[in-house]
């Protein structure tokens, strides 16, 4: 774990062209290796470990772009079966319980900051989220 390698990647993404039909990257800064599906123990482990890497990235950016609350991904997942959300919302939503969210001063981004525990069949991750979309 390099909190200052994943704060630099993020602010490249900030600036760096979506892929052509996109609107959004997505960047894996942890990985687990063989939890999917496997031990909910040592899973649970890995999420919280990956959580306290998430919140170290929360005091560097906050500190850069503001103090936010946490974006509450679970309300959004809900709102998924009745409206159309948008991606990457929708995805990220179906895979993280809560993420850090700022508005990047100067560049129209959305930044999210985001621990991918819920499905089981799945790896854990970290991962961050640049868009240009807004959040629903």
């Amino acid at each position: 774990m390099d909190i200052a390698h994943y704060i630099a990647l993020v602010e490249e993404l900030c600036f760096r062209p979506f892929p052509a039909g996109r609107g959004d990257h997505e960047a894996e800064l942890e990985v687990s290796h063989g939890l999917r599906g496997g031990d909910l123990a040592e899973r649970a482990v890995t999420a919280e470990q990956y959580r306290k890497y998430r919140d170290a990235m929360y005091d560097r950016l906050a500190s850069r772009w503001g103090e936010r609350e946490p974006f509450n991904l679970q309300t959004v997942l809900l709102r998924t079966a009745e409206e159309e959300i948008p991606e990457p919302w929708a995805s990220l939503s179906a895979r993280a319980d809560v993420a850090y969210l700022w508005e990047v001063p100067g560049t129209a981004r959305w930044v999210a900051v985001a621990v991918a525990d819920r499905d089981v069949t799945d790896e854990v991750q970290l991962v961050a989220v640049v868009t240009e979309v807004a959040p629903p």
